[in-house]
């Protein structure tokens, strides 16, 4: 009886046992699933990054840093490859030796002139600054004027940081990093342009040369959840093509 008894003792022991252990695995589940859906909201909360520490930054109006220049004079040119059905495009972009005050920082004027079959369509001239000593290129707004048989008809897509609600944000990262997506343009309801890197070690050919080591960005924007651009930047030199606008030629300030 004796032995019957501590068998019976030693079975009710392993039962407590393993309820204790079973009770333990499934709190350790429920903790895990807990942290997974908490780290999988706060990625969701922290996708896009909007909000940016310009206070930490010695803002100058001229400068660059491994793809976007900033120097006076620079200037980039892009067309189209031939027999498109958009018809002949053609991109211009130059850093004027021109400055602007936005919201109480300096920033350099870069002005981008777009036509088609040689008619102006766009004229805009964007404000930008470089952050020390990060070399992250920030986008402190443009002013816009859009052509129709050479003449203005409108300003639309234009928006200046402390104005509206419109802040600065990123438009090149001193610091590249595949993943990082961020804000180039917060200006709710007017551009809310945003970029993620893609690559940072394609290799395109274009008219104006083989480049390596480049980056690529997916541009989307919430206003314009139908639309996906890809931009590529060459180390040096800046954007090379813009969806289907490819470098042609480019002229650095010091040979002008």
């Amino acid at each position: 009886m004796y032995t019957m008894k501590t068998r019976s003792n030693l079975e009710i022991k392993s039962m407590h046992l393993m309820i204790i252990t079973c009770g333990a695995a499934m709190a350790l589940a429920a903790l895990s699933v807990a942290t997974i859906l908490t780290v999988n909201a706060q990625n969701t909360s922290s996708t896009w990054k909007s909000s940016f520490d310009l206070d930490a930054c010695n803002f100058a109006s001229s400068g660059a840093n491994t793809y976007f220049i900033l120097e006076p004079g620079y200037k980039l040119i892009f067309e189209n490859e031939e027999g498109q059905e958009t018809g002949q495009l053609q991109l211009v972009i130059t850093v004027l030796n021109k400055t602007k005050i936005v919201n109480g920082t300096e920033t350099r004027v870069v002005e981008e002139r777009e036509s088609e079959n040689g008619e102006l369509v766009e004229v805009s001239r964007n404000y930008f600054a470089v952050c020390r000593p990060s070399n992250d290129v920030y986008y402190f707004g443009e002013e816009v004027d859009n052509y129709e048989d050479g003449e203005i008809v409108s300003h639309e897509g234009a928006w200046l940081a402390g104005t509206d609600d419109a802040r600065a944000g990123i438009i090149m990262p001193g610091r590249v990093q595949v993943g990082f997506k961020h804000y180039q343009e917060v200006a709710p309801g007017i551009a809310e342009d945003r970029a993620e890197i893609i690559s940072v070690n394609d290799t395109l050919d274009t008219p104006a040369g083989a480049f390596t080591n480049v980056l690529k960005t997916e541009e989307t924007n919430p206003l314009k959840p139908d639309e996906i651009e890809f931009k590529y930047y060459a180390p040096g030199v800046g954007l090379i093509q813009d969806e289907t606008l490819q470098l042609v030629n480019y002229t650095s300030s010091k040979s002008e």
